[in-house]
């Protein structure tokens, strides 16, 4: 898989805790979300980021990869 940066959208605010827990990724507010993107090294990283929304019981809305800026 290699580096790419991901979008992951997920319902409500973060917690402080929450937002320390992805301290090296983007995060901002939509509405009724939170979208929070960085870059995942790989298919382990993406799997331990999912795993860390259910850790701390964010409800994970969407995971997209953002297309490369040619």
């Amino acid at each position: 898989m290699g580096t790419r940066r991901y979008e992951f959208r997920v319902d409500g605010r973060l917690s402080e805790e929450a937002r320390d827990a992805f301290a090296d990724m983007q995060i901002s507010e939509a509405p009724v979300q939170t979208v929070i993107d960085g870059e995942v090294l790989d298919e382990a990283h993406l799997r331990g980021i999912i795993a860390q929304f259910q850790t701390l019981g964010i409800t994970l809305v969407s995971v997209h990869p953002v297309p490369r800026a040619e």
